[in-house]
């Protein structure tokens, strides 16, 4: 695009003939039309030899016009041409000063039009002629194109070529764009385009940067509009053109292409595109967000996706690890909130872009999923669902075997769906410490709702199905409870044990006691109801673990003075340590 300044040229004169510039007086003879026979002709004789297909404007009175031509006489021999002189005829027609016959012919023309017109003597130079050039009552013939045309009481001309469905903002005075053009003359000629460079055009709008018909051309253009701006010469270069490129009095044609619009004064404009219900926590400074976009400029160029990554973008926000733009446009958003945040480049990547998809003084716009976020500082979130009618004595506590339902599920909706009841024992480290604490206080029966953050799930590296940095969300029903055993006891004794352990155990009383009598020892002892296995284990191998654990000399079978019970062990490794 050139600019108002350009440096100016001195506009050249053509060498006027007076053919062209000099209207004589001529005597009316009062001649016929020509006749087959040959009679003299009454009036200028038009061949349109070439019309082209689109002509939005004829040449009227008063018109100033731009064009070529060559001059002959019947024989064909040229007497005067502007092709000659490298200069074409600038002028206002119809207001006498070009011949009778020249204004007539010009009267209808349309840009890039060729015509002949045959110029009797009395709308020429008539009896007299032009000495040593046109002799008198010369008959004229010439071949003329029409390449501009305009008036001084045209103004700009806007053609909207294309306008996108979604016009986020139209732009106005004092606005910075980015667009591509191609600028032609009137006649098609190019002159200049910004795409033969490698890059948008960008400046301000109505400060004066622009020649006057742009600066209006482009206002109230949406990003992604396409439109055809003709701008007449005083609106344009004038007078005086530009360089080599834009002759003096030259229409200018530009095809725009508006990339993206924004204000100096703009900040981040926020549009929700779907609200979740239930939005009990917004995003603040601080927190640590998991999130999908689509980063796309104004003009709709994809620059960025994280779905294409398919991983999420995590992040802290508010904290300046992202453009200031984003860390403010993410604050306020509910969890799975997809909400468009435009932002203006001195939010974002600023006059100098970055890498080669995000051009300097780029608007951005993010179309963003979120779909979790959570503080360091959270601890998890219980909510109950339901709780049996009749109420509970006892809730579950660290130490206890329970079995519970559960449905786990990231944010974004992907769940896991158990069935089968699982089984656990809290405070033993068997699930991630969020779920342990969720299950805790619970009565049989009872329904929740777990919404546990990732410090107290499966962390920055996630698990098998979970990403890293998600937060879960459970589901959870208790089955079942009973209390478990002190830590280190595989079996308990509801009341004080026997006096005569050994003896008991000893079933064929042969002072030995195999495998076979102690586990049929203390699976009777579980029948009657006098003590308890550890629940939650198969008994098999737990009573296989206690047989071990007494079986001191690992010989296959327990004696009496190998049989100790874990308290009277316990009290014994006191006294040792004392």
């Amino acid at each position: 695009m050139f600019l108002v300044g350009a440096p100016s040229h001195t506009l050249h004169r053509l060498h006027v003939l007076p053919l062209l510039l000099l209207l004589l007086q001529t005597l009316e003879r009062g001649l016929g039309r020509a006749s087959p026979a040959g009679a003299p002709l009454e009036d200028v004789v038009i061949e349109r030899y070439h019309i082209p297909r689109a002509c939005p404007r004829e040449v009227q009175m008063g018109d100033f016009v731009r064009y070529h031509y060559n001059g002959t006489f019947e024989d064909g021999k040229k007497f005067d041409s502007s092709y000659d002189r490298s200069t074409l005829v600038a002028i206002v027609v119809g207001v006498g000063r070009l011949i009778t016959g020249m204004d007539r012919g010009l009267m209808g023309m349309c840009v890039n039009e060729r015509r002949r017109l045959i110029v009797p003597p009395h709308l020429g130079y008539g009896s007299i002629g032009v000495a040593g050039l046109i002799p008198p009552d010369a008959t004229l013939y010439f071949d003329v194109v029409l390449l501009d045309v305009w008036n001084k009481a045209d103004t700009v001309q806007m053609t909207i070529l294309l306008r996108p469905p979604h016009c986020p903002r139209m732009v106005q005075n004092s606005d910075f764009v980015r667009y591509h053009y191609n600028g032609t003359l009137l006649d098609g000629t190019a002159f200049d385009s910004s795409y033969s460079r490698g890059g948008s055009y960008d400046t301000y709008i109505g400060s004066g940067w622009l020649i006057k018909g742009m600066d209006q051309g482009l206002l109230g253009m949406c990003p992604g509009e396409k439109r055809k701006i003709i701008i007449p010469p005083f609106l344009a270069y004038g007078e005086k053109g530009y360089g080599t490129v834009i002759p003096p009095q030259a229409s200018l044609v530009f095809y725009v292409l508006l990339l993206d619009v924004h204000n100096p004064k703009d900040t981040v404009q926020l549009e929700t595109l779907e609200l979740p219900q239930g939005c009990v926590r917004r995003a603040v400074a601080g927190d640590f967000m998991r999130y999908h976009y689509n980063g796309s400029l104004m003009d709709g160029t994809l620059f960025d996706s994280s779905y294409s990554r398919n991983h999420t973008y995590n992040t802290y926000v508010g904290q300046g690890y992202i453009i200031p733009g984003m860390d403010q446009g993410l604050q306020g958003a509910c969890i799975g909130e997809r909400r468009r945040i435009t932002v203006p480049p001195h939010l974002a990547y600023g006059e100098n872009g970055t890498g080669d998809k995000i051009p300097g003084s780029a608007v951005l716009i993010f179309d963003v999923h979120v779909i979790d976020f959570h503080n360091p500082a959270d601890p998890v979130e219980i909510k109950t669902l339901s709780r049996p009618p009749e109420g509970c004595n006892e809730t579950s506590k660290i130490g206890d075997f329970i079995r519970y339902h559960y449905n786990c599920s990231l944010l974004d909706g992907t769940s896991h769906d158990y069935e089968a009841p699982q089984e656990i024992t809290l405070g033993a480290n068997r699930v991630i410490e969020g779920l342990d604490r969720g299950l805790q206080g619970m009565c049989v029966g009872e329904r929740r709702q777990l919404i546990v953050p990732p410090h107290l799930a499966h962390g920055e590296s996630g698990a098998r199905g979970v990403p890293g940095s998600a937060v879960l969300l459970f589901e959870v029903e208790l089955v079942s409870r009973e209390d478990g055993l002190p830590t280190g006891y595989l079996f308990v004794w509801y009341q004080d044990p026997p006096a005569s352990l050994f003896e008991d155990m000893d079933l064929n009383k042969d002072g030995e006691v195999p495998p076979e009598e102690f586990s049929s020892f203390i699976k009777a002892q579980v029948s009657e109801g006098k003590g308890r296995l550890m629940p939650g284990q198969d008994p098999d191998k737990t009573i296989s673990d206690m047989f071990q654990n007494q079986d001191r000399n690992q010989d296959g079978k327990i004696t009496a003075e190998e049989l100790k019970l874990k308290s009277d062990e316990d009290q014994e490794r006191v006294h040792e340590e004392l």
